[in-house]
């Protein structure tokens, strides 16, 4: 693949907001999937459990078959008498209705009477288990209404959600409030809000809604089944109430709230608490869910990428974002619970968006890499790195766009390179040939080059890229390091003599020609290949520096010649000799070239010349 192929897919890639799309849709494909459940089912539990208590309805009050009238009337289930002496009992107040979370299915001898203290009282609600578990058809019909007691918690154990409607039935609660309060069970089914609805089953006439839990039971007004009856509760304890009668032993009807373990009946006190006080749990729809995911998706992976909150580059900032952003959306979430009523996801947002931080983290450390090596091979690691952290400077629409700035231009070549590829066999000649470009770059990269092209046996390396210099000292630095990556080449290359010598290799004998001007760096090719290279007059003057070692033997101990502008930014260091001057096509002037002798002596002036 091209650089410019390399550079387009980078970009399509490198936009801010591509991690947070692919975030966005793993996300939501864990939502559809049920991969989220799990833990927002942890979230509404800590929800429940930071938001205040609220206050149960006042109108509620429980009856409760207990341990102690277990005790006195002896094991379940009783005669139908202990709950005529009930009914009786509670005929001396004025309860608004009178619900049993207790099935009636069984025939027995005290039926009759049964049917005429339900008659009698008016506002006694008989529970269904179903269409083929409804109380006994005496009982049913002498009944102000009939509510089925159907609950089943989820996976987990817990009770989240309340069946409010099961096949034409409303339940235990909702008949309490019809009865109480004088409706019909549709209209009190129209009131729910839709969002407070699981989801609805029209081919099974079947809905299910979400608890919103006040608080622990101790609130609930409750009285044991035999005080009650012996007389011990005073009657106007009841007083308009909505009255459910049920079990509360340990052991019976067990059911678990996010608050505490609890029995059946304080499931219908929760729904019908909802119901009275109008406040059942509203959850967002899947849709408006998703749209909140990817928004979120979005948005944290524009805040992660450098182009975001991040461009800042501090440790603490990312980590106040880490910890930030996600504590704040619980916040929210927290704050819709309790003054709201609406749970809203808190697991899959926050997921959200420590997988969009993940995700682009991810795809950083990939582009660094693929960057790193780009240009393993053109620049020094530092350099590359650099270049990572400036990326944005020269990056451009999956270009890099071009750069009029000034550098140092340096051209090097093997002298009677023709003669020596003659002699040599080629796999043998590229061995030879490949050990002495690695060991030039290798200078070239360590002093802050960047190699250019390999031109056969030639090297053009320019000191000043990719980033414009700002200041003067700057370019005389790229001067510096050019000059000083020459003597490094010059000791290398003795070193690789010797090598070549024990080998029976031929010697390498170079030349070096360095100029230091304005010239045009960017992407230089065509759509189906592009380098990235540097163009101009300055390079072209380097070209013709760097033939002139052919001629120029007398004080050139090291085969390399600079121009006059290469020369004055760094004869404070290095001490060199005017050699010669050329002139060039379309120039007046003759342009003066120098040899470097070496560097510079402490005591030697800037001005001293051989």
């Amino acid at each position: 693949m091209g650089f410019r192929q390399w550079l387009q897919g980078y970009f399509k890639t490198h936009h801010p907001l591509f991690p947070g799309a692919i975030a966005a849709l793993i996300s939501v494909t864990m939502g559809l999937g049920g991969a989220w459940q799990p833990l927002e089912r942890l979230g509404y539990g800590v929800l429940f459990n930071l938001r205040p208590e609220l206050k149960w309805n006042p109108r509620i009050t429980v009856i409760a078959i207990d341990g102690k009238s277990l005790q006195d009337y002896g094991q379940f289930p009783w005669s139908r008498d202990r709950y005529v002496e009930l009914l009786n009992a509670l005929n001396n107040s004025s309860p608004a209705a009178i619900g049993f979370d207790i099935l009636f299915l069984d025939p027995s001898p005290q039926d009759e009477s049964f049917a005429r203290a339900i008659q009698a009282n008016g506002r006694t609600i008989l529970a269904s288990a179903g269409p083929e578990e409804e109380p006994l058809p005496v009982l049913k019909d002498a009944a102000a209404a009939i509510g089925h007691i159907l609950h089943e918690p989820d996976s987990d154990g817990i009770s989240r959600q309340g069946t409010v409607w099961f096949n034409g039935i409303p339940t235990l609660s909702l008949a309490g409030v019809q009865v109480s309060e004088n409706q019909s069970p549709e209209t009190l089914l129209n009131q729910i809000p839709p969002q407070a609805i699981v989801k609805p089953y029209p081919e099974f006439d079947f809905q299910n809604v979400w608890i919103n839990w006040p608080g622990k039971i101790q609130q609930v007004p409750t009285y044991s089944f035999v005080d009650v009856v012996e007389g011990r509760v005073p009657p106007n304890a009841f007083d308009n109430q909505v009255v459910l009668v049920g079990f509360v032993a340990t052991g019976i009807d067990r059911k678990i709230s996010p608050l505490q373990p609890i029995t059946g009946v304080y499931v219908h006190a929760a729904i019908l608490d909802n119901g009275l006080e109008g406040r059942f749990l509203k959850r967002l729809s899947p849709v408006m869910t998703g749209v909140i995911l990817i928004g979120i998706s979005l948005s944290m992976s524009w805040v992660w990428s450098d182009r975001g909150l991040m461009r800042f580059g501090l440790a603490q900032l990312q980590i106040a974002a880490a910890v930030g952003f996600p504590l704040a959306w619980f916040a929210i979430a927290l704050g819709a619970f309790t003054w709201g009523n609406w749970w809203i996801p808190v697991a899959a947002p926050i997921g959200t968006m420590l997988l969009a931080g993940i995700i682009v983290q991810l795809r950083d450390r990939y582009e660094k890499q693929q960057l790193m090596q780009l240009f393993a091979k053109q620049i020094s690691p530092e350099m590359a790195r650099v270049v990572w952290d400036r990326r944005d400077e020269i990056f451009n629409q999956g270009d890099l766009p071009p750069q009029e700035l000034i550098a140092t231009v340096l051209f090097m070549d093997i002298r009677s390179f023709t003669t020596i590829s003659e002699s040599l066999p080629p796999r043998e000649l590229l061995s030879w040939l490949n050990d002495y470009l690695d060991a030039m770059s290798e200078c070239i990269m360590e002093h802050g080059g960047v190699i250019d092209k390999y031109i056969g046996d030639a090297i053009m390396a320019v000191f000043g890229l990719p980033f414009p210099r700002q200041n003067p000292e700057e370019i005389q630095a790229d001067a510096m390091n050019a000059i000083a990556a020459c003597l490094a080449m010059d000791a290398r290359l003795k070193e690789l003599n010797q090598r070549m010598k024990a080998e029976g290799k031929p010697l390498i004998q170079v030349g070096m020609g360095i100029h230091t001007g304005p010239l045009i760096a960017g992407s230089v090719g065509g759509k189906q290949r592009a380098n990235y290279s540097a163009i101009g007059d300055t390079v072209n003057v380097a070209a013709r520096v760097e033939p002139l070692n052919k001629e120029i033997v007398a004080y050139n101990l090291y085969h390399l010649l600079v121009t006059e502008e290469t020369y004055n930014y760094v004869c404070d260091r290095y001490q060199g000799v005017q050699v010669t001057e050329l002139h060039l096509r379309g120039k007046q002037q003759e342009t003066i070239i120098y040899s470097i002798l070496g560097e510079r002596p402490d005591e030697d002036s800037p001005n001293s010349s051989v």
